[in-house]
């Protein structure tokens, strides 16, 4: 059986604008999730379904680009 050819994934850059400090357990756990540590850091991520609700659960925290 031949092999798929994958699909180049498109990614998405993320940065924090607001500090999760204070926000509820689930949302800072969201932002690790994508890769963020710390303030005005912005992470290339890859366009997946879970990578975009991650995103949109904290879309109060990021802004995204791409």
């Amino acid at each position: 059986m031949p092999k798929k050819k994958e699909q180049p994934v498109a990614h998405i850059q993320v940065t924090l604008v607001k500090s999760p400090i204070g926000s509820i357990e689930a949302h800072r756990a969201s932002v690790r999730g994508l890769g963020i540590r710390r303030m005005h850091q912005t992470v290339e991520v890859k366009n997946t379904p879970e990578n975009r609700g991650m995103i949109n659960k904290v879309r109060h925290l990021v802004k995204c680009e791409g």
